[in-house]
């Protein structure tokens, strides 16, 4: 068998003539429900590939969004992962890697995609492919399409710094849990995806109001520099 190679920051990959047919036909498969072209598609596979020769793992994942996308914190690490497991395997396929890429890298608040990717709860509203979508799931902690004060404080305290002169840091995330409730909340008890994405939408910023879960634009731009140029 002829072998191919293609070049990584990882290393060297080489492919045998097989194996690159059948890279070129997952890339010709995916490519079309995803915001990449189809020579995109083929070098985030062959990227899959240097990232790993069989499947990529949560650990593997957590480094990459460390290392490569600027990411520290470790419960939306995990969350992120979480996401772009559509399967709940704990491995993340080829399709898997793309298409949570696609929305990862790509992904706008205008653009309507069919649901692909994201797992929500049986009695929930599916979730399209959006990047608040993305981050509506990722705060929705009990997958049962809403965000709760409960889960709302949980995930405040997990980013809030606790300083030394605070007596009761508690009572502080309270009260920011009630602005932010005030703000998104309509009348339902619990934030909707739809109360989500209004508010989201007039106010950009509040899209990781609950902590950080996409990727920082520079580390996107640097991302897509080094893998499809």
């Amino acid at each position: 068998w002829k072998r191919l190679s293609a070049m990584d920051e990882y290393g060297q990959i080489q492919l045998n003539a097989i194996e690159r047919k059948n890279l070129l036909k997952t890339a010709e498969q995916l490519f079309k429900s995803t915001h990449f072209t189809r020579e995109e598609t083929e070098k985030l596979l062959y990227k899959y590939r240097a990232i790993t020769s069989d499947r990529i793992d949560r650990v593997k994942f957590r480094d990459l969004l460390h290392d490569t996308f600027g990411m520290s914190d470790d419960f939306f690490m995990d969350r992120v992962f979480r996401a772009f497991d559509k399967d709940t395997d704990g491995y993340l396929s080829q399709e898997e890697w793309v298409c949570g890429l696609s929305v990862f890298l790509r992904g706008t608040l205008d653009e309507k995609i069919k649901c692909k990717g994201l797992r929500p709860h049986p009695r929930a509203t599916p979730i399209p492919l959006l990047p608040h979508a993305v981050c509506f799931f990722i705060y929705d902690l009990n997958s049962d399409g809403q965000i709760s004060r409960e889960e709302m404080f949980q995930m405040l305290k997990n980013t809030m710094v606790k300083q030394p002169t605070e007596e009761d840091p508690d009572e502080g995330i309270k009260d920011l849990v009630e602005m932010m409730f005030k703000r998104m909340d309509q009348g339902h008890q619990k934030v909707t995806l739809d109360e989500y994405k209004a508010t989201v939408t007039k106010e950009r910023l509040l899209i990781e109001a609950f902590g950080p879960c996409l990727p920082q634009r520079k580390c996107v731009e640097e991302f897509c520099d080094k893998v499809f140029l």
